[in-house]
């Protein structure tokens, strides 16, 4: 992301770790012009070798200085950003997935042959329809009311007496008469006089004989309530940003704070979700704003949209506690050797602090030895040691707090997502058992079960019913429906007729129908396969058939739910584009009900799920944690039901969503050798005593006589070399200016050339190669990590014991620390002849 400068300051004033940051750089800025005109001055000579790195660091200030507040400015209001972007296509989608509910359910209703009878005026028991439809909303309680109107706008029957109206002129009756599907109105409207705007989806009424038109249904949804569950379920905990539903002209038509943006104002809108401040009521707002993606080709009433704003003083406002503090200190480490990957402009900030530690390294290599006039070369580099720590310090706080942020961010991420997918989840079965139990009231199914047996005509019409339903409801594998015996005598041949007429569900499904106390009870299979689910796991839910007259069970309906779709739809939709994130939806033993990961497919068991799976109902938790290998943000919802739907209806089937997001490979925290003792070791000149290039392989830290060292150059001026020649030959450095490197020089692995066993690392990021002179010959050695130059007495070199894969190139040991730690010296004289050697003799030694 590009930010104009002006933006950066406009931004500046509200993230006072970056101003905190863009002061220290430009004191060390300062430092480092000193350190570099000191050096000219004091000691041209002597700091000729190492004035072009200088200059090349302070240089890299002068760049860090613009480029790092940039950077940091930047990174912070995409991680703002990315999650205004979820949570505002939260609350479109939500709404959208329910509403499109409601399309299905008012051209279902509208064809129910006891409504249409009565609306055609075939039947005159007013109460009878009023109990029917008070039927319906007690089992589908999104609905506030139902209407029945004749052509001319009257009202015949209305399911809420306490605001009872005659009839209405409202233009929605013209609109629902002339068309062949639904109408959807949001607006006021003399149906619901009072009230404001109301949700309202109609769809004509047909002669049972004639088919013209004879009326009209309305569906009035109870939009007020549905949104405050959506808001109060996803919105900010921290109550810094406010969600919003707009129409086509960005009023809100919904708001999570109405004291904060109330309904009918208007806000400005951000639909490409650049990052961009936009003023609202005096105040600055970040904004996103998110259209409907669609659900099954259904987008919502025409321009609804999904809105989140936060003020621009509130949006880079920390929450107590960090995320990394939360942490083991090597998970710590481990996470932070990622820097790259989250935030490359930080990577180079890292890249110059080794470019400091390069610079030191180099001074003392030049200064080896006892010269009077080096001295003051030296008091240059201490001064630069000394500034390089606070550069390091600086760099190392920014990255903390960088990925602080970006942990933040992604816990806070996939902890909505989880509670997002959970969510979905409990409101789409909800529909499920409002389903089951409403067909199971169909007259015709009512009817020719009560019958001893059931004609083939009857079953052929059975069949119809079936196949009508399932036509207007997708979400499911096919219907069935069966006999006080539990004998299957007809389904929606979803799949093909595979011989499940004559079938007998279980017993135990059998009973539980049969023993079901009334019409609003449903019973619902545990998720397994059953012989209508075409092989694949899934719910089946239940509902008794009750004989029309005295309400006696005579036989069942069962709906399949296409849970290996319509789950994996959720979990994606959940998900969105981010490639490296997994989701899951488990039961309380941690088993895999639906998974995005093929490599944890349905009916396994989610290896991270064991710490969570007691997490109480409607809860939510988030952590950083190791996954297979990689560290990884874990998020986790358990499910809470949706209205009555598992809280108050008898039924509980608790399931929990995970979702996993890999942060990287796991990278265990250093333990090598005198870590914590770079600045420890005195000098030992006074006792006769010699300089040591010390450095790393691996873990282990080795020396070289720093007599034979020239510098250490960056590992990735190498170019790579021919597969062929010396077994450790690994690349080719090529002359480069303001270094000493003034012609080809071969760069050879020392690891190998040593024996020793390391990790396989192709990358060159952050290696070094030294480069070492003997009898007028030069060599690179490609190493880990540059140490120090510290001196040793000659009481503290000892000789190495005989044996092991290195003891032809190392003769010497020093007893640093008193002799709790022996660090290997690699003699200069031996490693040439090693290299001289033919290969054979080389891969022995």
């Amino acid at each position: 992301m590009s930010l104009p400068a002006l933006a950066v300051d406009n931004y500046l004033p509200y993230m006072p770790d970056v101003t905190r940051c863009e002061t220290s750089l430009r004191e060390l800025n300062l430092m480092w012009r000193l350190i570099e005109s000191t050096a000219r001055m004091v000691c041209p000579q002597e700091a000729q070798a190492i004035l072009p790195t200088i200059a090349a660091t302070r240089a890299g200030f002068d760049r860090l200085e613009s480029e790092l507040v940039r950077s940091l400015v930047a990174e912070k209001i995409d991680h703002v950003m990315a999650g205004l972007d979820t949570r505002a296509g939260y609350v479109i989608d939500i709404v959208v997935r329910n509403l499109y509910e409601r399309t299905a359910d008012v051209g279902f209703l509208a064809t129910d042959r006891v409504l249409c009878e009565f609306v055609a005026g075939l039947a005159r028991d007013v109460e009878a329809v009023r109990a029917r439809l008070l039927s319906y909303r007690r089992k589908y309680t999104v609905y506030d009311e139902i209407l029945l109107l004749d052509p001319e706008g009257n009202v015949l029957v209305q399911t809420d007496p306490a605001h009872a109206v005659e009839g209405t002129q409202d233009p929605l009756l013209e609109q629902a008469l002339a068309s062949d599907g639904y109408v959807q109105i949001f607006r006021p409207t003399d149906l619901r006089p009072g009230l404001g705007a109301s949700l309202i989806y109609a769809q004509r009424m047909l002669h049972p004989t004639t088919r013209q038109p004879v009326g009209v249904l309305c569906l009035v949804f109870g939009f007020e309530a549905e949104m405050a569950g959506i808001f109060r379920s996803h919105g900010d905990p921290a109550g810094r940003s406010i969600m919003l539903l707009l129409d086509g002209q960005a009023r809100v038509i919904a708001s999570s704070d109405e004291h904060w943006i109330a309904r009918g104002a208007q806000v400005p809108v951000n639909p490409d979700r650049a990052p961009r401040l936009l003023l609202h009521a005096g105040r600055e707002y970040l904004v996103c704003t998110r259209r409907a993606e669609g659900y099954q080709g259904y987008l919502g009433p025409e321009g609804w949209q999904g809105q989140v704003m936060v003020p621009v003083d509130l949006a880079f406002a920390r929450d107590e506690g960090s995320a990394l503090e939360a942490l083991e200190p090597n998970t710590v480490a481990g996470l932070l050797s990622h820097a790259r990957s989250f935030s490359p402009p930080l990577y180079e900030v890292i890249r110059a602090t080794e470019s400091i530690r390069r610079v030191v390294w180099n001074g003392q290599v030049v200064t080896a030895g006892g010269d009077v006039d080096r001295q003051r070369l030296k008091t240059i580099l201490d001064q630069i040691s000394e500034t390089g720590a606070r550069s390091n310090t600086l760099f190392a706080q920014s990255v903390r707090d960088l990925y602080d942020t970006v942990l933040a961010s992604g816990l806070q991420r996939v902890g909505f997502v989880a509670h997002l997918a959970v969510d979905l989840l409990d409101r789409n079965l909800y529909e499920r058992a409002d389903d089951c139990r409403w067909w199971a009231m169909t007259p015709e199914l009512r009817t020719i079960l009560a019958q001893d047996t059931p004609q083939p005509s009857a079953v052929e019409t059975i069949t119809g019913i079936l196949r009508y339903i399932h036509s207007l409801y997708t979400v499911y594998t096919r219907l069935f429906v069966y006999d006080r015996s539990g004998r299957i005598v007809a389904h929606s041949h979803d799949g093909g007729d595979d011989g499940l007429v004559g079938r007998r569900v279980d017993d135990a499904t059998l009973q539980a129908v049969l023993a079901l106390p009334d019409e609003q009870h449903y019973h619902v299979s545990p998720f397994q396969v059953e012989p209508w689910t075409d092989g694949r796991p899934t719910y089946t839910y239940h509902a008794a058939i009750r004989h029309p007259e005295d309400d006696r069970v005579v036989g069942g309906i069962g709906i399949v739910f296409h849970a290996e779709r319509e789950l994996l739809a959720m979990l994606r939709g959940a998900i969105g584009q981010r490639p490296d994130a997994r989701a899951y939806l488990t039961d309380r033993q941690g088993r895999v009900i639906a998974s995005t990961d093929p490599a944890t497919p349905v009916g396994a068991v989610l290896a991270a799920a064991g710490p969570w799976l007691a997490l109480p109902n409607g809860a939510t938790a988030s952590r950083v944690i190791e996954h297979e290998g990689h560290y990884a943000l874990l998020g986790v919802s358990a499910s809470a039901g949706y209205r009555e739907f598992k809280t108050s209806d008898g039924y509980r089937d608790d399931v929990l969503a995970f979702v996993i997001e890999t942060l990287g490979p796991v990278r265990r925290a250093c333990t090598r050798a005198g870590a914590t003792a770079r600045d420890g070791w005195g000098h030992a000149a006074a006792r006769g005593g010699r300089e040591y290039a010390t450095f790393y392989l691996g873990d282990d830290l080795l020396a070289l006589d720093a007599a034979c060292v020239r510098e250490a150059v960056p590992a990735e001026r190498m170019t790579a070399s021919p597969p062929q020649g010396h077994p450790a030959l690994v690349g080719l450095l090529p002359p480069t200016d303001n270094t000493a490197v003034r012609h080809f020089i071969w760069v050879y692995d020392l690891g190998r050339l040593l024996g020793l066993h390391l990790p396989p690392e192709s990358a060159l990021q952050g290696r070094q190669i030294i480069l070492i002179e003997h009898d007028g010959q030069t060599a690179g050695l490609l190493v880990d990590e540059l140490h120090a130059v510290p001196e040793f007495g000659a009481d503290e070199i000892i000789p190495a014991p005989f044996g092991g894969a290195a003891r032809r190139l190392i003769e010497q040991l020093i007893r640093a620390r008193g002799g709790e730690l022996l660090i290997p010296v690699v003699d200069t004289q031996r490693l040439f002849a090693a290299l001289r050697r033919d290969a054979p003799a080389v891969s022995a030694a």
